[in-house]
């Protein structure tokens, strides 16, 4: 594992460590981890919505679409 070392600000460095002491971190360091996961996971939903967002439509997302996700469904519940 490499390291890295940050500065932040006083109060920077109190938020952390109040939410490593209050959210059950062992570390800061596991806390920034954390952190920056979330952002990798955020960036790779965005390029996916993104992905979606600019692809052609393949049915209208209609009554009819999401009545028959909801069979799907519902008929996958009882299996």
């Amino acid at each position: 594992m490499s390291t890295m070392n940050i500065s932040l600000p006083e109060g920077l460095k109190n938020f952390v460590d109040q939410q490593v002491s209050e959210r059950g971190y062992a570390t800061s360091s596991e806390y920034v981890r954390e952190l920056i996961r979330r952002d990798q996971d955020r960036a790779r939903l965005r390029g996916l919505l993104l992905e979606g967002a600019s692809s052609p439509a393949s049915m209208p997302a209609d009554d009819q679409y999401f009545d028959s996700l909801r069979a799907r469904i519902a008929g996958s519940a009882g299996r």
